[in-house]
């Protein structure tokens, strides 16, 4: 499916008095969905040990 076809799927499953403001929201939030799952395809992302880490380094 293409982007288009995919952004045309999701507004059609919105309620009808869907605002802009939540199209775009909804746009927006399953463009960040793709890139994260891209990541993950091409092996950029962190291990669990390396996500501790970091949140160890955040809260102390």
């Amino acid at each position: 499916m293409s982007i288009k076809e995919e952004v045309i799927k999701a507004i059609n499953e919105l309620p009808n008095d869907v605002t802009y403001e939540d199209i775009m929201e909804e746009i927006f939030a399953q463009s960040k969905i793709d890139a994260g799952l891209n990541q993950l395809d091409e092996g950029k992302h962190l291990t669990h040990d390396q996500v501790k880490e970091r949140m160890g380094k955040w809260l102390s």
